[in-house]
C-alpha cells in the first residue's frame, strides 16, 4: 500500500510537471481584479498532456534502475564478505534481471520521449544537442562541449542520427537554436552536459547489467571479485543519472515556468519576498541533509547486520541474539 501510495503521488507531481512542459486543455480568463489565469477546459485532457505518460514511463523505469543496482550494490558487499552467500546470490540474480531488463528499456522510452520533446519544446531538443544551426542530416552528439557565447559545439558525433531519431529519417531538418530569440534560450552549456551525462551513464549501465548476465550465464559471475567491488559503489549511479535527467528536464524549459505562456521571472510572487524564499530553501535543505544522514545510518547498520535467519522457526528470527541462540538450541535438542 505504501509503494502504491507512493507512485500515485509521484504519478500526480509528474502529471502537474508535464503539463507545464506541454500545456493543453486551458483556456486564459481575466479575474475581477485583472489578473490573467489558466482553467482547465478538460481534466483527462490535462493528465493525459502530450508527455505525461512517456514522462513518468521514463520516471518509473529510472526508478526501477535504481532500486535494482541498490540491490545488486548490498549483495555484492555480502558476496565480498562472504557473509550470507545463498541469500546474496539469489538477491544479486533478480536484481541483475531487473536491473538489465529496465536499464534496456530506458532508451526505447527515452527515444520516444525525445520525439515528444522536439516537437514541443524545440530550444530545449536543440540545447540538449548543441545545435546552433537549423540544418538537415543533424548530427547526435556523444561526448563533448558547447559554447553559446560561440555557438559551436565540439563534440564526437554521429552524422545524420539526430535527424532519424526525431523522424526517422537521416535527411530531415531539425531546428536549431537560431529559430529562436536568444532570450528564449535555456543555459545551453549546463543541460548539453547533464543531458550527455544522463544518456551516458545508461549506456554503462546496459555495459555492465549485459556482461554480468553473460557471466551468470557462463556461472562464472560471482568468482569475479574485481566485478562484485565495482558494482558496491555503482548504487551511486543511477542515482546522479536520474538527477541528471531531472535538471535537464527542468532547466532545459528555461526561461518557462509553463511553456509559452509564463516566464520564470514573471511567476514571482508579489506577496512572498527574496529573503524568505532564501530562509525557506536554507531550511529544506538543511532538514533533507540530516534526514540523508540519517538513512545513511539506518541503511549501514541494516547492511552490516544482514538478513534475518527464517530457516529455524518463523519466530526466531524476531528474536533478540542471545534468545535466539537459546530458541536454535531448544529446536534442535541441543546443549552446545
Amino acid at each position: 500500500m505504501v509503494a502504491l501510495g507512493s507512485m500515485m503521488s509521484a504519478f500526480w507531481i509528474v502529471v502537474a510537471n508535464s503539463w507545464q512542459q506541454t500545456p493543453v486543455a486551458y483556456e486564459l480568463a481575466t479575474t475581477v481584479d485583472g489578473y490573467t489565469r489558466a482553467v482547465i477546459t478538460d481534466f483527462w485532457a490535462v493528465v493525459f498532456n502530450p508527455s505525461s505518460m512517456v514522462r513518468f514511463s521514463h520516471s518509473v523505469v529510472g526508478a526501477f534502475v535504481q532500486g535494482a543496482f541498490l540491490v545488486l550494490s548490498v549483495s555484492a558487499y555480502f558476496i565480498i564478505k562472504k557473509r550470507n552467500l545463498e541469500f546474496a546470490y539469489r538477491s544479486f540474480t533478480i536484481a541483475l534481471i531487473v536491473a538489465a531488463v529496465a536499464s534496456l528499456a530506458q532508451p526505447l522510452i527515452g527515444h520516444n520521449h525525445a520525439q515528444v520533446v522536439g516537437e514541443y519544446q524545440p530550444a530545449k531538443l536543440a540545447a540538449f544537442e548543441g545545435l546552433y544551426e537549423t540544418q538537415t542530416r543533424a548530427p547526435l552528439a556523444i561526448i563533448g562541449y558547447t559554447d553559446p557565447e560561440e555557438q559551436k559545439t565540439v563534440a564526437l558525433e554521429i552524422p545524420g542520427m539526430l535527424s532519424w531519431l526525431l523522424y526517422e529519417d537521416c535527411d530531415a531538418e531539425v531546428a536549431g537554436l537560431d529559430q529562436f530569440p536568444k532570450e528564449d534560450w535555456p543555459p545551453v552549456a549546463q543541460v548539453f552536459q547533464s543531458y550527455h551525462l544522463m544518456v551516458g551513464l545508461g549506456g554503462i549501465f546496459i555495459g555492465i547489467t549485459l556482461l554480468s548476465l553473460f557471466l551468470l550465464w557462463r556461472k562464472a559471475l560471482f568468482d569475479k571479485t574485481w566485478l562484485m567491488r565495482l558494482f558496491i559503489p555503482m548504487v551511486a549511479l543511477p542515482v546522479i543519472a536520474n538527477q541528471a535527467g531531472w535538471y535537464s528536464a527542468e532547466r532545459g524549459r528555461q526561461p518557462w515556468i509553463v511553456q509559452g505562456l509564463l516566464r520564470t521571472k514573471d511567476g514571482l510572487s508579489e506577496s512572498v519576498q527574496a529573503p524568505e524564499v532564501l530562509i525557506s530553501l536554507v531550511l529544506f535543505a538543511v532538514v533533507y541533509a540530516l534526514l540523508f544522514f540519517v538513512w545513511l545510518y539506518v541503511l549501514d547498520r541494516e547492511i552490516k547486520h544482514g538478513p534475518e535467519d527464517h530457516t529455524l522457526a518463523p519466530e526466531v528470527g524476531y528474536l533478540q541474539k542471545g534468545e535466539r541462540v537459546n530458541a536454535v538450541k531448544k529446536l534442535t535438542g541441543s546443549n552446545d
